[in-house]
């Protein structure tokens, strides 16, 4: 389930048609009372399978609505003990705001560009984070000169994913190319097939595909392949990330 939990606002209800309301503002609504009830109640189905919790385009209610959600409504981010699933946290750039939020994320996915000075920013977040950096996932985007173990060692942070600039693959995702939706092909585009095998490795449904030295001995059973059951995760970008 995705939640958009952004403070500038949500954009899939504009971007696929789909209405906002229910949505966050009816989480945020239910919050504080003491049954607040599921996000399956404030949930729309995308017409490409994704269940969503959206968002208004912006303004005040969507900030209060946020603030809300990150401080009494984390139960129903949570959910109850026999609930099963993976909420992702859409909570946008990084701000003050969503420090309620990253708090119950077991992980934090932060997503950053390949070059050295949008890595810079990244390494400053992860620097300041301190004792929570072993919960971050960092997702790199585009081409990227720097190895994974070389990023790693430097910044920090236990695992880097990449995911392939794929600027069809963007115009699908931004609504540009809607039509792409209704055909089975759009599954195969490069960034969803990267995103969905990032997506099984976070929610603990899929492996770590491993390479090289670490492969021949995973596959040997020397070392184990990393993986578990991970639920919330929170999704954010840093300063010099696309949205």
């Amino acid at each position: 389930m995705v939640v958009e939990a952004d403070v500038s606002g949500g954009d899939l209800a504009v971007r696929f048609g789909c209405p906002h309301t229910p949505g966050l503002l009816d989480v945020a609504t239910s919050a504080r009372q003491e049954r607040p009830g599921s996000l399956l109640a404030a949930a729309t189905d995308l017409s490409f399978g994704v269940r969503v919790v959206a968002a208004p385009a912006g303004g005040q209610a969507c900030a209060e609505a946020v603030r809300l959600v990150a401080g009494a409504g984390q139960h129903v981010l949570l959910g109850e003990d026999d609930d099963r699933g993976t909420v992702l946290l859409d909570v946008g750039r990084i701000t003050e705001a969503a420090a309620g939020l990253l708090e119950v994320a077991e992980v934090v996915v932060l997503v950053s560009r390949g070059g050295a000075d949008a890595l810079a920013h990244a390494y400053a977040h992860l620097s300041e984070d301190g004792a929570h950096v072993e919960r971050y996932v960092l997702a790199v985007v585009g081409p990227c000169p720097y190895a994974a173990g070389e990023i790693t060692a430097t910044l920090g942070v236990n695992r880097v994913v990449f995911l392939p600039w794929d600027p069809k693959a963007a115009d699908v995702l931004g609504g540009r190319a809607r039509s792409g939706l209704r055909t089975s092909r759009w599954r195969a585009l490069r960034l969803l097939a990267a995103a969905g095998d990032a997506a099984r490795q976070l929610s603990g449904t899929g492996e770590v595909a491993l390479k090289g030295l670490s492969g021949d001995l995973a596959g040997l059973g020397a070392v184990p392949h990393p993986g578990g059951r991970l639920r919330p995760v929170a999704d954010l970008a840093t300063k010099e990330s696309a949205s």
